[in-house]
């Protein structure tokens, strides 16, 4: 208890409350003073309660306080297990409670402040089920569900951003770099300017390029909304195509078909559907089931070694040879060698072992067609992903084979020609690096005699000088169409200047009147808001006297209220009284004498009458007892006299037929000693 309150103690003496208390101070102080502690401490947590306990009644701190503290989803300890003892202790400022209370509070403040917000907006208003059945009500009422849950959603969000975001260090060092970038881009931009600046009609330039870029994103935009426009269509004549395609296979399937071929068709598949389900999947069943009562028999065997199979296998060899010896020795006997039954029979059976294998293949074929045609469409939809055109069939195959047979002839030539200047090409190299080689060699011969003749590397500086004279003559003319351009650019460009002055001359002068008046509207706004702040100011110092007043008013007048409200109860009660007393003495002076005894007085009298005569008779009966208490007495100890004198004597009587049943054994046992 003594931790407890020293921890009370260390909280209140911190930010933001500073009570400066002692364990002395804070244990003296009274209930009203703990009430009021305690509501200060709620106070922070939820700035609604922060009130002065002295402006409200008991009960109503009390009630502030229980609801507050169910939010909270505040639990009494286990020594106030009573809920009516702990609200009890809290309207009258208990210690122990309090100090509980408070104990729990300073614990987690800051997690209780964030569950006091999330009660302002989470706590559901109940609103009562007939008032449901309004359609404007509970639509308002389901906006505010629907509300709820989007605060709700918005508040995970906040705390997972908080909690994932970044720290304050590493914001403000990202602050400073962009703003070091920024200063960058100022001086880049500042310094653009100043080169800018020399050239004339700059701005006008500058509008231009904004313009030219403007342009240019639109452009891109077109280029991109072109593409997807491109894709739509794309994909949109791929699904024609493919439609077409199922179109024309169709209208070939009709046309090659006639009615007696589709019936025979029709009349195949039921035959060998029928087969199918009456013959060949009963067969199959009954196999798989035999099969698997086999394989649970095995199952539900102990395990076997290999010796054991091993035998099973020696015995399964021999039962398979006495089957065998006992089919020859049937077909001997019961099968005469004359006989026509065996060779229909022999038909029949290898007819139906044919057919069985021809279902069987048929089947196999059946699902070897479904496999190919899942794979040829995969295929194809590959391929028309890939290529994006359709397959070809029919016609069209052929036209495309005569196409590639074309090509190929084409290419062929076109591979001759190449195979020709590769040829060339090489003999052209040849001569190439043999000219290169006498070119050396000449140079060589050149370079000793200037040397001889003492002019060395005349020839390459000629050769040098000549180059750049050809670069320079080709330079000069570039430079003159550039400034022919460039002029006829400037030329346009003043040309679009004036014409721009000339268009926005009656714009300009409109914009300056425009300019004027809105200046002298601004003016005159200005002197209005004043007048205006100034009547605002005037009418709320007014507003706020008579909301005083109003407020004074309303109390005095819920004040009178309830005075006259108490003045009309005791009225009531009192005319109650007196019709009363009224009935009262009008049946007591009343001659009748039924009247009379309805009066409560005459009631009042019988019944003291009654209580009068009931204490006569107990007295009588108090003074008989009194007289017989002796005798009686005196009777009742002769009784019990008597009775210690019976039990005397019955157990007198029992140890006097012990000793005599002892004594005749004892006798009868003298007897048999004597007899033996």
């Amino acid at each position: 208890m003594s931790d407890q309150i020293q921890f009370i103690v260390e909280k209140l003496n911190q930010e933001p409350f500073r009570k400066n208390f002692n364990l002395i101070t804070f244990d003296s102080l009274e209930s009203v003073q703990l009430l009021q502690l305690l509501s200060d401490v709620l106070g922070e947590i939820d700035p609604k309660h922060a009130v002065d306990i002295r402006e409200e009644l008991p009960e109503q701190t009390a009630k502030r306080m229980l609801s507050l503290l169910g939010i909270l989803k505040y639990k009494p300890p286990g020594s106030i297990s009573d809920l009516s003892a702990f609200r009890q202790g809290l309207v009258t400022g208990s210690k122990p409670v309090i100090h509980h209370v408070l104990h729990w509070l300073l614990q987690r403040t800051s997690e209780l402040k964030k569950r006091a917000y999330l009660a302002r907006f989470l706590v559901k208003l109940e609103v009562p089920a007939e008032f449901l059945q309004d359609d404007t009500v509970a639509d308002i009422n389901k906006q505010y569900e629907e509300l709820m849950e989007a605060f709700k959603n918005l508040h995970k969000e906040c705390e997972q951003l908080k909690t994932s975001g970044l720290s304050t260090a590493e914001i403000r060092r990202d602050i400073s770099a962009m703003e070091e970038e920024k200063d960058q881009l100022i001086k880049r931009v500042e310094r653009l300017k100043k080169r800018v600046e020399t050239v004339q009609n700059h701005p006008q330039m500058l509008e231009i390029a904004r313009q030219l870029r403007l342009e240019k994103e639109r452009e891109e935009s077109l280029a991109q909304q072109k593409q997807e426009q491109k894709n739509q269509l794309f994909h949109a004549e791929q699904r024609l195509q493919r439609a077409q395609r199922q179109l024309k296979e169709m209208h070939h399937a009709v046309a090659d078909s006639k009615p007696e071929g589709l019936m025979k068709k029709l009349e195949e598949e039921i035959n060998f559907n029928s087969y199918l389900a009456t013959e060949k999947i009963p067969r199959e069943l009954e196999s798989k089931k035999n099969s698997v009562y086999f394989l649970q028999k095995v199952i539900a065997e102990p395990a076997m070694s290999q010796s054991d199979l091993n035998v099973l296998e020696t015995k399964i060899n021999e039962v398979n040879a006495e089957i065998n010896q006992l089919i020859e020795k049937r077909m001997v006997k019961y099968e005469p060698v004359d006989s026509n039954f065996s060779m229909y029979r022999q038909q029949a059976t290898i007819m139906s072992r044919k057919k069985e294998a021809r279902a069987e293949e048929l089947q196999a074929a059946k699902e070897e067609l479904s496999r190919i045609e899942r794979l040829m469409l995969q295929k194809t939809s590959q391929a028309q992903e890939l290529e994006g055109s359709e397959v070809l069939k029919g016609d069209e195959f052929k036209l495309y084979v005569n196409k590639l047979r074309s090509k190929s002839t084409f290419y062929k030539k076109k591979r001759l020609e190449i195979a020709e200047i590769t040829a060339e090409y090489g003999i052209l190299q040849r001569t190439e690096e043999l000219l290169k080689q006498r070119h050396e060699a000449i140079q060589q011969q050149l370079q000793a005699i200037e040397d001889k003749k003492g002019i060395s590397g005349y020839s390459y500086t000629q050769e040098e000088l000549e180059r750049v004279s050809a670069v320079k003559s080709e330079m000069d003319e570039m430079k003159g169409r550039t400034l022919d351009n460039m002029s006829e650019m400037v030329r346009k460009l003043n040309a679009m200047v004036v014409e721009k002055k000339a268009n926005l001359a009656p714009v300009i002068k409109e914009l300056r009147q425009l300019r004027q008046k809105c200046q002298e509207l601004t003016q005159e706004c200005d002197e209005k808001k004043i007048q205006y702040e100034s009547c605002a100011a005037g009418l709320e110092s007014n507003r706020s006297a008579l909301e005083q007043e109003v407020k004074g008013l309303l109390e005095e007048c819920a004040q009178e209220e309830s005075n006259y409200r108490y003045v009309n109860c005791m009225k009531r009660i009192l005319e109650v009284q007196l019709q009363r007393t009224k009935e009262e003495m009008k049946a007591y002076v009343s001659s009748d004498p039924q009247e009379r005894r309805k009066a409560i007085r005459e009631q009042y009298t019988r019944m003291i009458l009654e209580q009068e005569n009931l204490g006569k008779k107990l007295r009588e009966k108090q003074k008989v007892v009194r007289e017989s208490h002796e005798p009686n007495m005196k009777q009742m100890k002769m009784w019990q006299d008597l009775e210690q004198l019976m039990e005397c004597k019955r157990e007198c009587f029992l140890k006097q037929q012990n000793q005599t049943a002892i004594g005749q054994v004892i006798q009868e046992g003298g007897k048999d000693r004597l007899v033996l």
